[in-house]
């Protein structure tokens, strides 16, 4: 029997295409694509024949090159997909995970990691060109205090929060500089005052750790800066769209990173990582016996392997407890090291302190929640929520 009109529209809907043929399609570049996917405008799933690769809706490259209209590579086209049920769409140019890799505005992040700086990672993320914002920055007297590492990062970044202006009419640049001199004074916190070196020699002079180990230093923070969407995201581009500075905005992903899930994971991960240096397999076995599971392994947005992991760790000249702990823990859970588990090694490779893991990781991020504050304050779309009411009714008298 032949097919009616509604099945074959439908066969049209359900069919997934490979890359390769989606490029061929629009006439566009691999990075383009990603821009797209990273925008909603095309959605892609893993290949169930080969999850290291991706398939994209053939209808939503349907709809793409039905309105392109000549459009040259590069160019964001105006098609946005209906939103899922209960889902939120927003607009981000920071960064992407694609294809088992997560990119830094197009560049490949554990690429980019090998050589770059933090003050370097803030310009590409943040957009700013040929301007440096990081240039001329001094040392502000009355730097914030705290108890810990972690108190006087908060109290810095609070205390620009509650400074610095709405970022509503503000210009880009203006922002970028706030930004900038905000990030400043949170190493200046952490750290305490000093020369101007970059950002990971200031916090290695601050953690007393040796010169020569401070580039696993600078390799962790441009690593931790961003890993897609997530709460913490939200957070930060909700404030901003409100008006909060680059500073407040930033805060409030801050504080969100702070309790998540990927926090909770992280310290297990610590309290793991000293636990199992002593008995590495041992550890590992009872922990699987115990929870099914050894915090820090495994990853539902890289199922097949972080790559950030093996950018932190191949040049880390780990000690054999190290590896070992690494290795034990992999073929105990049947997953491998995520990123959390690769930073508390490294840490403890690093001798920082016992939390200098987590102090690391929001470090870093600080950069890239203070580049998404900027893209939506720049160019972010709306951020639109209803909040549907299910409490009591109110009282009729």
């Amino acid at each position: 029997m032949a097919q009616g009109v509604g099945e074959r529209d439908q066969q049209a809907v359900d069919r997934w295409i490979p890359r390769a043929e989606v490029l061929s399609l629009l006439g566009v570049k691999t990075q383009t694509l990603y821009a797209y996917v990273s925008r909603g405008r095309i959605t892609a799933r893993p290949d169930p024949r080969d999850p290291r690769r991706s398939l994209y809706a053939a209808a939503d490259v349907a709809r793409l090159k039905g309105v392109s209209g000549g459009e040259g590579a590069g160019t964001v086209l105006p098609f946005d997909p209906p939103a899922a049920r209960g889902e939120t769409v927003i607009q981000s140019s920071v960064s992407l995970v694609a294809d088992g890799r997560l990119y830094f505005r197009g560049r490949d992040a554990a690429q980019w990691a090998q050589a770059a700086t933090l003050e370097e990672t803030a310009r590409l993320l943040w957009d700013t060109g040929d301007t440096n914002p990081f240039a001329g920055l001094g040392v502000r007297v009355d730097a914030a205090g705290g108890a810990s590492h972690r108190a006087r990062l908060f109290a810095a970044l609070s205390r620009r929060a509650e400074e610095s202006p709405s970022c509503l009419e503000r210009s880009a640049d203006v922002l970028r500089s706030e930004a900038a001199s905000t990030i400043n004074e949170v190493v200046d916190a952490v750290a305490g005052p000093g020369p101007r070196l970059f950002f990971h020699q200031r916090l290695a002079r601050g953690w007393k750790m040796l010169e020569r180990d401070s580039l696993h230093l600078r390799r962790a923070l441009v690593l931790a800066a961003d890993e897609g969407p997530d709460p913490a995201v939200l957070a930060t581009r909700a404030a901003a769209s409100g008006g909060a500075s680059p500073a407040g905005a930033a805060l409030a992903g801050l504080v969100t990173l702070a309790g998540s899930p990927e926090a909770l994971t992280l310290s297990r991960a610590i309290t793991w990582v000293v636990e199992a240096r002593r008995d590495p397999a041992g550890a590992a076995a009872r922990r699987m016996a115990a929870e099914g599971a050894i915090p820090g392994f495994g990853s539902s947005r890289f199922p097949l392997g972080d790559p950030r992991v093996g950018a932190l760790l191949a040049l880390a000249d780990l000690p054999d407890d190290l590896r070992a702990v690494i290795r034990e823990g992999e073929a105990a859970s049947g997953q491998r090291a995520g990123f959390a588990l690769a930073l508390a090694v490294m840490a403890r490779r690093l001798e920082l302190p016992r939390d200098g893991a987590a102090d690391v990781l929001l470090i870093g991020r600080l950069i890239g929640l203070m580049a998404h504050a900027i893209d939506q304050a720049i160019d972010g779309s709306p951020i639109r929520a209803r909040l549907r009411y299910v409490g009591p009714r109110p009282a009729v008298d």
